[in-house]
């Protein structure tokens, strides 16, 4: 034991030595290049933090990119029962803690893709619920709702004093695994629990904002949120306003019967009618699919149309990180070698694939 941590001690002292002989920033790491923690949060070091470099089983990643709005009051449930794609009352009964769901234009197409959570703490008979949504849309859809509100006796306001964190495991292998991370202070998480979209998204953490998500989770490391992205992208889980064009993205055609973001026995909502006739007909010709775009070429390609390489449309693609993205891919051609063309001076090829989590047919319901 005594060699072992001599060796340890010596192997660190030279790599130390050598970050200043090389006149590299001590906090430029390998581990950091790998998108783990940069050795600093909120003015302390890793240690300080509890957080031991390239070792935890766990790391959580800042959602600055997507944003909180709180809706409360007696009304809360039916009001936002007729505007949202999946049954709300799962969450208000207390049968779940956290849904996915759309909320839909009256040509029922996605506006906004949302989290919704049930808060622990209820108030006399009031419900209330959190709602996590894209960051650039979050005016818009408090006006949305605000337009539909009526008389009902609900308040919706946004959340600037919280923060939002994913936690996936460090080895994405073992994301279907049955480890979980453990809060050591479990009183601190506003929500703590699985994300309801897909199981290979690990965990989602609400918090204040003043509270490090070092101090409630053990095992865990800061990483990089643009691997987070990529992991999102590799899995083809699509999220926000990018991902899910408002006004353009279609329901069913960005898999949210996949991720049980819809419920078809609820009632009425808004842009019911041709979700609810598409689903019974069956018939789904094209879906979000994760892609891999060749390299070395990289030209601005979001809304860039696909084709085969028979100049078939094959579909158009949405958005990507590196090499990874998502395209809306026609599934008569999601076998083929498919070109993206973002100019006409390049071309870029494109492979998509089925993910593990979807049904064995990509072509059910």
């Amino acid at each position: 034991m005594y060699n072992a941590c001599l060796a340890h001690s010596i192997v660190g002292a030279v790599a130390f030595r050598n970050v200043f002989r090389l006149g590299l920033n001590t906090t430029d790491t390998v581990s950091s290049r790998l998108g783990f923690c940069n050795g600093t949060l909120d003015g302390r070091n890793c240690r300080q933090a509890h957080c031991v470099t390239g070792q935890n089983k766990f790391v959580c990643y800042s959602l600055l990119h997507r944003t909180l709005i709180k809706v409360q009051g007696h009304d809360t449930g039916s009001f936002l029962q007729g505007l949202i794609t999946n049954d709300v009352d799962l969450l208000t009964k207390g049968m779940q803690t956290a849904m996915y769901t759309h909320i839909l234009n009256v040509q029922g197409r996605t506006l906004y893709d949302v989290i919704m959570y049930r808060l622990k703490d209820k108030q006399e008979g009031e419900t209330r619920l959190l709602l996590e949504c894209d960051s650039s849309v979050q005016d818009s859809i408090q006006r949305h709702l605000k337009m539909y509100k009526i008389r009902r006796k609900v308040t919706i306001s946004p959340c600037a004093d919280l923060s939002l964190w994913a936690v996936l495991p460090r080895d994405r292998e073992g994301v279907g695994g049955d480890a979980q991370p453990e809060l050591t202070a479990p009183e601190k998480a506003l929500v703590w629990g699985a994300d309801p979209r897909a199981k290979a998204m690990g965990w989602r953490l609400v918090m204040d904002k003043q509270v490090s998500p070092l101090e409630l989770i053990a095992d865990v490391q800061q990483g990089d949120t643009e691997h987070y992205h990529r992991h999102r992208y590799k899995i083809g889980l699509p999220e926000g306003v990018k991902d899910l064009p408002p006004g353009v993205a279609l329901p069913l055609e960005s898999n949210l019967v996949y991720m049980q973001g819809i419920s078809f026995s609820k009632g009425c909502y808004i842009g019911q009618e041709l979700t609810a006739r598409t689903h019974h007909t069956g018939v789904v010709r094209k879906r979000l699919m994760p892609v891999r775009l060749s390299p070395p070429a990289r030209v601005p390609a979001e809304g860039a149309d696909l084709f085969t390489e028979s100049g078939k449309p094959a579909g158009k693609h949405r958005a990507d990180v590196g090499e990874l993205g998502l395209s809306l891919v026609r599934l008569a051609h999601a076998k083929e070698t498919l070109l993206l063309k973002p100019s006409e001076d390049n071309a870029l090829t494109v492979k998509a694939w089925a993910p593990d989590w979807w049904p064995r047919d990509p072509k059910a319901k």
